[in-house]
């Protein structure tokens, strides 16, 4: 049986030998030894041995002596014993005990005074403690600080024992003039405790009355104080809440940062008024600045998260201070306080913000900082979230992010040329300067994806004659010579691009291949890359510009049907621009050859890997289209393309317009509410802030800020029964799920006619869950009920399973019994929560996530539509894939969902699925996740419930 003790160590079962050793060690006159001897007694006796032998003799050997360690060890000894007998009462040897407790506290030694009147905090039996307190007492008066703030906590102690108030009678009066009259910080802490816990009105009374001194108090009363007002202001009793408001902001301009820190909290629960807010969104920023804890920085960051989501015209004021937290080393801070900012835009501060975050951008560019390109993509997709919705900025913006398209970061450089692909559409004002940007800062590309990227904003807004050709003349370069391999007769090696050579000082990588002719006769096939051997070419060598070249040579042919694509555009349009049929057709000659040559290095040897089905198709119906154009077909190629990029902005901003009004909490007020009338009232005596509260909540009230929209119907469902209806005791538990925490409100009823004796519930766990403390043993009368309430620590999204029973006496039967109860559940569903991403980022996390669960698809649901929305209502999922992509009736579905649970996990899922001829839907959905705990909960979840049951 475990028993409560601040000692708690490991320690093997003793026997019979064991014992008489110790007893003969605590027999003895050697101190060291018997401290040795107690300790192991300790030990034995927490690990469920009784050694009822060892209490006479540590009574005549151990409590004469003078030896500190040993009087410290015979107190954890008397905490530890059962010092009741069965029928409750204090055991008879407890009284040999009193008069060594009466004499420690008066000894002359401070030390031995002090731990044993900690000692009398942890006694419960009222026959030991009675003969002591007048001792206790006297030590209020004690001239050394450390026994006076033990005397208060044990006569707090004392006086909150059931009988308490009959030991001690006047202990409130008693503690009030101490606290009065005291100067240590700890005794005063102690004192107030007590007062708060036993007699809060005489608490309130005495802070009342030195509401002017509060901030020249120590840290440690000043903390009971905030504690104080929270529960007298929880408890619905707003008499003096001004001037409790005042104390409050008092205590802002503390020395002690914990103490400002729980005032802030504070002032806020006490207060909706603009002032409040402020002063605590202020202080917040100011810990924020002043902290260098990460953990500390998060902390604020959260808590002033929560103050944007209920007061977000206050919080735009402060996004400057919190911005200056960009300043932290930590990845972690600084996702949080960009997230926190884009939030708290408006038209007044985004050139701020959007110039500080240029000046972040500048300051990655030093390459001092560490992890300097994750932090660069950050800000490129907080200034790009920036400028979508208040685009009026992106061109304070644009040109500089535009340096970045060749960042070694290709997940920075892929969000610039998204960034740049998508303000040049939604800003054509911009377009004119961004296209001669990009085409001079193209050949810095080195990346294939953004080159593609890059590519196709140059196919579809170069408009003007000289755009087309100076983009034209910008690709052929960055291909170089042409072909991309030569064939010689003489088996020799012959490089076509040889011109460069000259320029800048490369190394040749040759290859050399046998082939047959088509004649039958032998030659050398061979091709030739440049790598250019110092690290940074001029603009003008002609080496540097050869990114797209080496792409391609490199077996990239999807880039090499981008090229195609895009020369073909450019064919088109420069026909509609250009007057001249000469340059026209001058300018189709050099795409059909390029395109030749890529079709021609595609199908050679030269290349591990021959080009793909689909790249070749491509390049061909480019060729096609450049030697026979109609008017439909260039229509199709020049305008449809843009057209459909603007109808797919245009879709993604009213969905993310949608899911701001539907976050948005719309409440009303019922039509019976109270409307208290302020201005009707009297001002008298009323601070500002006490005014501006009222108007608030008046505001708050009309608008039905107050009412809660809790779903009763999903608290009913959290209801669970634990045991039958025909047990002699019934339980069921409330199960509430707080992030890392469980709390489980256990109603037990006693139905029988008879007195439960001992009653425990007794939990355990399965899964990574953890019971945080053992509850109690009670005593039912006949039906009658008790409330018992068990916390229990989540430290994984695993499904926990919760098991135990309920054991009891009863006079009649000797022996326990044991009700056992249903077991406990605890659902994923829980844990995680609905979640956005990127398209970009869930391909990244897909990639790198490691396990994986494929649930093959078992349903009766035959439509897809159908199915993927039951998914994510059982899963609680988001689903990523826009409805455009799901409109139509074709047999086919897929869709990516995506969620995060309350550990910062990624849960991820691919639905794939295709009706078949019968009806029937096929398919699979494929969990990934970095852990495997949340994939293989997920999957079961989903088997359960695919087949369309509740």
């Amino acid at each position: 049986m475990e028993k409560p003790c601040s000692l708690l160590v490991h320690f093997d079962k003793g026997s019979a030998s064991m014992a008489n050793e110790i007893k003969a060690d605590l027999e003895g006159s050697d101190g060291p030894a018997k401290a040795d001897a107690m300790r192991r007694a300790i030990s034995l006796l927490l690990n469920g041995e009784t050694l009822p032998q060892l209490f006479i003799t540590i009574v005549r050997y151990v409590l004469p002596s003078e030896d500190h360690t040993v009087q410290k060890l015979l107190l954890l000894y008397l905490e530890i014993i059962d010092r009741r007998d069965p029928a409750g009462r204090a055991l008879p040897e407890m009284i040999l005990i009193c008069q060594n407790l009466r004499n420690n506290l008066q000894s002359p030694n401070e030390y031995i005074r002090g731990v044993t009147l900690r000692f009398l905090c942890r006694l419960s039996e009222p026959e030991v403690l009675e003969p002591l307190v007048p001792s206790v007492l006297a030590n209020l008066e004690h001239r050394h600080q450390f026994i006076r703030r033990h005397a208060v906590s044990a006569v707090s102690a004392i006086y909150r024992l059931p009988h308490g108030d009959q030991l001690i009678p006047d202990a409130p009066e008693l503690v009030e003039r101490f606290l009065a009259s005291e100067q240590d910080a700890s005794a005063r802490r102690n004192a107030f405790l007590m007062l708060c816990a036993c007699a809060q009105d005489r608490a309130v009374a005495y802070l009342l009355s030195n509401a002017d001194r509060v901030a020249e108090w120590p840290d440690l009363l000043q903390m009971a104080v905030v504690d104080l007002i929270r529960k007298v202001c929880r408890s619905q009793n707003r008499a003096n809440k001004g001037r409790y408001i005042t104390i409050i902001t008092s205590l802002l301009s503390a020395t002690s940062t914990a103490v400002v820190y729980e005032c802030a909290g504070a002032l806020v629960s006490l207060s909706s008024a603009p002032t409040a807010v402020r002063a605590a969104a202020n202080t917040y920023c100011q810990l924020l600045s002043s902290q260098s804890d990460n953990n500390v920085k998060l902390i604020l960051l959260d808590r002033l998260n929560e103050l944007r989501t209920l007061h977000r015209d206050v919080m735009v004021g402060v996004v400057m201070d919190v911005l200056r937290a960009l300043a932290s080393p930590n990845l972690d801070v600084k996702r949080k306080v960009l997230d926190l900012v884009l939030d708290l835009l408006t038209p007044r501060n985004v050139e701020e913000v959007v110039l500080y975050l240029k000046k972040e951008v500048v300051k990655t560019q030093a390459g001092d900082l560490e992890k300097g390109g994750e932090y660069r993509q950050m800000l490129v997709q907080a200034i790009h979230a920036c400028a979508v919705e208040y685009p009026e900025v992106a061109g304070s913006v644009v040109h500089l992010l535009m340096d970045f398209l060749g960042d070694t970061n290709v997940a920075a450089a892929v969000d610039v040329v998204l960034f740049v692909r998508e303000i040049i559409e939604t800003n054509p004002k911009l377009r004119v300067s961004m296209i001669q940007r990009l085409i001079d800062t193209f050949y810095q590309i080195r990346a294939s994806r953004v080159c593609s990227c890059a590519l196709w904003i140059l196919g579809e807004y170069s408009l003007s004659l000289s755009e087309v050709e100076s983009t034209i003349a910008t690709i052929k370069q960055c291909l170089g010579d042409l072909p991309f391999y030569t064939v010689s007769d003489e088996g020799e090696v012959t490089d076509s691009t040889n011109s460069a050579q000259a320029v800048v000082n490369t190394v040749t990588v040759s290859s050399r291949r046998p082939v047959v002719l088509a004649d039958g006769t032998y030659a050398t096939q061979s091709a030739a890359t440049e790598t250019i051997s110092a690290p940074s070419v001029a603009h003008g060598s002609l080496a540097s510009t050869l990114n797209l070249r080496s792409l391609i040579l490199s077996g990239d042919f999807f880039l090499a049907a981008v090229v195609a694509c895009t020369l073909t555009k450019l064919v088109l349009r420069l026909e509609e621009v250009q007057p001249s049929k000469v340059e026209s057709n001058k300018a189709c000659t050099g795409a059909l050859l390029i395109m030749t040559s890529i079709l021609q290095l595609g199908q050679s040897s030269y290349l591990p890997h021959p080009i793909d089905n689909d790249s070749y198709d491509r390049i061909v119906l480019c060729l096609r289209l450049l030697c026979n154009t109609g008017d439909d077909v260039r229509k199709i190629w020049l305008h449809s393309c843009r057209q459909s990029f603007a109808k797919m902005l245009a879709e993604k901003q009213f969905r993310e317009t949608e899911e701001m009004k539907a976050k948005a909490q719309i409440s009303h007020a019922q039509p019976d509410d109270l409307i208290d009338f302020y201005h009707l009232k009297s001002r008298k005596g009323m601070s500002q802030l006490e005014l501006e509260d009222e108007v608030h909540d008046d505001l708050k009230a009309a608008t039905g800020g107050f009412t809660k929209d809790a779903d009763d119907a999903n608290k009913l469902n959290r209801i669970l029964q634990l045991t039958g209806f025909s047990d002699p005791v019934y339980a069921e538990a409330f199960v509430t799920v707080h992030h890392y925490d469980i709390v489980l409100d256990v109603t037990v009823i006693n139905r029988t006619k008879e007195t439960l004796q001992n009653l425990c519930l007794e939990l355990a766990t399965m899964g990574d869950l953890k019971l945080v403390d053992r509850p109690q043993n009670y005593t039912l009368a006949p039906e009658s009920s008790k409330q018992i309430r068990a916390n229990i620590k989540v430290s994984s999204t695993e499904t926990g399973v919760i098991f135990g029973n309920i054991v009891y006496e009863t006079s009649n039967v000797m022996e326990r019994s044991v009700v056992v109860l249903n077991d406990i559940h605890i659902d994923i569903m829980d844990y995680i929560s609905p979640a956005t991403c990127a398209d970009v980022t869930f391909r990244n996390m897909w990639a790198e996530f490691e396990w994986e669960n494929k649930v093959a698809v078992n349903t009766v649901i035959q439509d897809e539509k159908e199915f993927l929305n039951h998914i994510i209502k059982s899963t609680n999922m988001k689903c990523l894939t826009p409805p455009s992509a799901l409109d139509g009736e074709c047999g086919f579905l897929a869709a990516n969902l995506y969620a995060k649970s309350v550990f910062g996990e990624d849960a991820l899922v691919n639905i794939s699925i295709e009706k078949q001829h019968d009806g029937k839907l096929s398919g699979y959905i494929r969990i990934r996740s970095k852990t495997q705990g949340i994939a293989l909960s997920l999957g079961d979840k989903i088997t359960l419930k695919q087949k369309g049951g509740s």
